[in-house]
């Protein structure tokens, strides 16, 4: 058994991390409000008219534009506005689901995205389903053993916001997680099943503070484990309230 060490949710995918001290999760849901808008470019496939989910590269996405690791955010809930922060750039607090707040994000969010590149276009919504990289509503789950073992190989400061998870545990031995695959955990009243191991891309490169790539850890990750993968997929199949320091029970 082990405990959860800290819970995180990004209220606009790629762009800006916030920590939080509890979740409400719901059935056949993300946590709430987790990757709830993306930032389509000119080239994507998401139907805006009728929405459905599409693939990650749709989206504008640190794997091809890593300034944008560098981004925290804050969300207010009542009034549906993102705070987004970045040592670049500044701070900006708007509506993306208003289309005059949107262009003022794009002005803000354009100097940290490559000219050569695909570039920010407008604000993607999918009602009822976070737009994660996953086909289902899903939570990931991290192992802060994992972390360290993976810090451990690497020189510089390894910071765990670089892999982007929502839900992080602590009291299991490294990659342990491995064997949750096909399995329920429970927190609580939450009961989640465990559905697959998340396969990194290069967004996990890029510092957190910076935004600039400076280890690879896929690399990392290849040479030591012989895979690319870091922490678990789960759904939720019974909701709750999920707490700092609950307890994390592996069915």
């Amino acid at each position: 058994m082990g405990t959860v060490a800290s819970l995180w949710r990004y209220p606009i995918k790629s762009h800006g991390r916030e920590a939080l001290g509890t979740v409400e999760l719901i059935t056949g849901q993300t946590i709430p409000w987790d990757r709830h808008w993306a930032v389509a470019h000119a080239d994507t496939k998401f139907d805006y008219a009728s929405p459905a989910w599409v693939f990650c590269r749709n989206f504008m996405i640190g794997n091809l534009t890593p300034d944008l690791a560098g981004i925290w955010a804050t969300l207010d809930e009542a009034t549906a506005s993102v705070t987004l922060r970045h040592e670049a750039l500044g701070e900006i607090t708007f509506r993306p689901d208003d289309t005059v707040d949107t262009a003022r994000f794009i002005k803000w969010v354009m100097p940290i995205c490559p000219a050569d590149k695909r570039i920010p276009h407008a604000i993607a919504h999918l009602p009822g389903q976070g737009l994660t990289d996953t086909d289902f509503p899903s939570v990931s789950i991290m192992n802060m053993a994992s972390h360290a073992a993976v810090a451990d190989k690497i020189d510089l400061p390894f910071a765990l916001e670089r892999w982007r998870g929502n839900i992080w545990v602590d009291g299991f031995d490294a990659w342990s997680e491995w064997n949750w695959v096909g399995n329920t955990v429970t927190i609580g009243d939450t009961i989640l099943r465990v559905t697959a191991p998340v396969i990194r891309c290069n967004h996990t490169a890029a510092n957190p503070t910076t935004g600039k790539r400076d280890v690879d850890t896929l690399r990392v990750l290849r040479d030591n484990w012989d895979h690319q993968n870091f922490g678990v997929y789960a759904e939720v199949i019974q909701g709750g309230t999920v707490n700092l320091g609950d307890k994390l029970k592996v069915n």
